[in-house]
């Protein structure tokens, strides 16, 4: 049954006139360009499409389709509709947008969804009216299913994998992104759905109530990156960009946050269960970092020592223990710190105390990297930062048995 006959009537009109619009433009020379996708199976024959890219060919008239006679009065009726508001909103922090925002989240959309049922632009009401009802259903319905879709590289799984908060890592569907984002080709990673450790992505999902807003999904992902960077030591990263949808329709694209998008160097990993279940607990301690400056100061800092070549490597792991454990006192006392906090027995405590002065003597990335990563791990496992330098500090005099975290063996290159 039709909620809205109004709406249904101005919507049709503006596809109409845009349909007559493309037609008049394809007789006279126009063509609607097409990708050629490769499709692969183990053991099977690899298969190739000729996908027509409607929606970027729509996109990219979206000025001159917004200036018909009929556009104006969709998107009237469109604002007088409260159920298109989360349509309405760009990615403002949550701030109401034009009504351009209307015509690239809902317009556009329920154009290209029509003249895909209808093989082109060949008029179909049928056609139209299983466009319009899905857009219906999705703007009347009690909630909505909010979903980001972000490539990533440099890990392998078993199965899908939840990492927590609506979170989960699993294997891309051949041509899954192609089918709602057909410009998706030019904007995945050299070798994606090809490669062994680039066959996945990271899915976020959230339900969302009547004026729901919409997850900052970039600042979600990049932690969930952050948190596997931890629990494995593996040149993890995601996007450039990660694709969104709201009840399963293209809802638009954004850019994943560059430390999260930027490849570290390294060995692929194989992400397994006793990983995945501490990248999920780290996930959820990263928020320590928002009450807690020096905490953040050495996320960041270790993060950013992936990417770069020593001598700069080094001085922002420097940075990076002095800030976590230092608690003042400078980085000789972090490194005494993390000794204590990652040796199980005097001879390892002093073997990694050692390893350390190396980094405060002069550039020794790489033989510390890992050192910094596992105490970053340390503290956030083991919660309040101050009430566990505390603890450490206790130990060092004797007062405590140390208390050990331990980490499951690293799985490098086990694809």
């Amino acid at each position: 049954m039709i909620r809205s006959p109004n709406l249904r009537e101005a919507l049709r009109a503006f596809c109409l006139g845009a349909f007559a619009a493309v037609t008049r433009e394809l007789d006279e020379g126009g063509d609607v360009p097409f990708s050629f996708e490769e499709h692969q199976s183990t053991g099977r024959p690899t298969l190739y499409e000729y996908r027509p890219l409607v929606k970027p060919f729509l996109d990219a008239r979206a000025g001159r389709l917004s200036t018909l006679a009929d556009a104006l009065p969709a998107l009237e009726e469109l604002e007088r509709e409260p159920a298109a508001a989360i349509f309405a909103r760009a990615h403002s922090s949550g701030r109401p947008s034009s009504r351009e925002a209307l015509l690239k989240t809902v317009l556009l959309p329920l154009l290209a969804d029509t003249a895909e049922a209808c093989g082109g632009f060949d008029w179909d009401d049928e056609a139209f009216d299983r466009a319009y009802a899905g857009l219906e259903g999705s703007l009347f319905g009690a909630s909505r299913l909010y979903g980001a879709v972000a490539p990533v590289v440099g890990v392998s799984i078993g199965d899908s994998t939840e990492l927590g908060g609506g979170v989960r890592i699993r294997h891309v569907a051949s041509g899954e992104l192609a089918a709602l984002w057909p410009q998706s080709g030019g904007l995945l990673p050299p070798g994606f759905e090809r490669e062994t450790d680039r066959r996945c992505v990271l899915e976020l999902e959230a339900e969302l109530g009547e004026g729901g807003e919409i997850p900052d999904a970039p600042g979600e992902l990049a932690d969930v990156v952050t948190a596997l960077r931890l629990a494995t030591a593996g040149p993890i990263a995601a996007g450039p960009v990660l694709f969104e949808r709201l009840d399963w329709r293209p809802y638009g694209i954004r850019p994943v946050l560059p430390i999260a998008a930027t490849q570290p160097p390294g060995e692929s990993i194989r992400l397994d269960a006793a990983r995945a279940e501490r990248a999920c607990r780290l996930r959820e301690r990263l928020t320590l970092a928002d009450d807690d400056r020096e905490l953040g100061e050495a996320l960041d800092r270790w993060e950013l020592s992936l990417f770069q070549p020593d001598p700069f490597a080094s001085e922002q792991l420097r940075a990076s223990l002095t800030s976590l454990l230092g608690g003042g006192e400078g980085l000789f006392a972090g490194s005494l710190r993390a000794a204590v906090a990652l040796g199980e027995t005097p001879r390892e405590r002093s073997a990694i105390l050692e390893r350390l002065r190396l980094l405060a003597a002069g550039d020794a990335a790489a033989v510390t990297g890992d050192l910094v990563r596992r105490a970053l791990v340390a503290v956030l496992e083991n919660g309040e930062r101050e009430t566990f330098l505390r603890s450490l500090d206790e130990t060092v005099l004797g007062l405590r048995a140390p208390a050990v975290v331990p980490e499951p063996a690293l799985a490098v290159g086990a694809l």
